[in-house]
């Protein structure tokens, strides 16, 4: 199996700018974009996040029909990808988000919020995101009006960046990429539906098992590179990716996950936590248990709306603007459904 072309895949040595699944970038990848190293996991038992809204009735279908498979992996892939769905499906969501990562002996704290409203071709969404540490500060804006996908970043003191995605193009392009449904352009552009798809496109679940997220069941599912990818981001490593069992945790570079960590509501089907895994410290490392090095909760999850018209409204000054259109559409390539 060979991955098609990643939309933009910029790699792990500078933050991206949200085209390869914000959340996953500011949660799991900023030890490699400030170029040092996390320390032990920063896992703790928190309190259970709210329990969130009663889904749509489709959605608690599927939810029903998550039962558990003969195999594993086809079981995981199952419940990840439903509840990758669930959330694409929305005709109205609003998630509040709170992450934690170590960097060094620093500890980045943040929180963030999502809303979606629409489906298809009428869908917006507007997702912003804030870490903080000492007296740095790590803030990302997208916003999807419909016409434009907006990516906005600052880090800290270096200079903020802005681009541009035009949205019509883009469907333009899964159009001739024969997409199953082409104006579903969210997964391509930004926004939770981005992180989710680029973490399914990433890696392969092998095993969902029931579990207990501070009183609430959920499944837990895990995953792991798929080969073909690990080796696109990091070909050195293409060999060991490859092996039968693939790479063990030691052999991947500080700060970069071994594995991703899904928390999904039983009854719903809802994401609840998603947790990156690895070894933590300077190599080479002991093989010991992975760790989570970074942790991202989705809190006072709602199916509700009618939102007002301004969240999907961004109309930023010109200065500094680059259109990243025309590299993004040649680049683009199909998410596996």
């Amino acid at each position: 199996m060979t991955p098609g072309n990643p939309p933009i895949l910029r790699g792990f040595r500078g933050l991206p700018a949200g085209t390869v699944g914000a959340l996953a970038a500011w949660a799991a990848f900023v030890a490699l974009a400030l170029g040092q190293s996390p320390t032990p996991s920063v896992y703790s038992r928190r309190s259970a996040p709210p329990a969130a809204d009663a889904a749509p009735a489709a959605e608690r279908v599927a939810a029903a029909d998550a039962t558990p498979a003969p195999d594993a992996a086809a079981q995981a892939e199952r419940i990840v990808a439903s509840a990758v769905a669930v959330i694409g499906r929305a005709e109205a969501l609003t998630v509040k988000t709170r992450q934690k990562v170590r960097v060094g002996d620093r500890v980045l704290v943040g929180t963030g919020r999502y809303l979606q409203s629409g489906r298809g071709e009428e869908q917006r969404f507007r997702f912003e995101s804030t870490l903080t540490c000492d007296t740095e500060t790590f803030e990302i804006t997208e916003v999807c009006d419909g016409l434009f996908c907006w990516l906005h970043q600052r880090n800290s003191d270096v200079p903020p960046t802005l681009q541009r995605i035009d949205v019509r193009r883009v469907r333009g392009r899964l159009a001739e990429l024969k997409a199953p449904d082409p104006d579903e352009t969210s997964p391509y552009l930004g926004g939770l539906q981005r992180c989710l798809w680029s973490l399914r496109q990433w890696f392969r679940f092998e095993t969902a098992v029931p579990g207990d997220l501070d009183g609430t069941p959920v499944w837990i599912a895990d995953g792991r590179w798929h080969p073909d990818w690990l080796s696109m981001v990091m070909p050195n490593l293409a060999t060991a990716a490859r092996r039968p069992g693939g790479i063990a945790p030691a052999e991947l570079p500080d700060g970069m996950p071994w594995g991703v960590r899904m928390s999904i509501g039983r009854s719903d089907l809802v994401l609840r936590r998603i947790e990156w895994l690895a070894i933590p410290g300077p190599r080479p490392v002991a093989a010991t248990e992975p760790e989570p090095i970074a942790v991202l909760d989705l809190v006072e999850v709602r199916f509700a709306g009618p939102f007002d018209g301004g969240a999907f409204f961004y109309q930023p000054a010109s200065q500094g603007l680059v259109d990243i259109t025309e590299n993004y559409v040649k680049v683009l390539g199909l998410m596996r459904q």
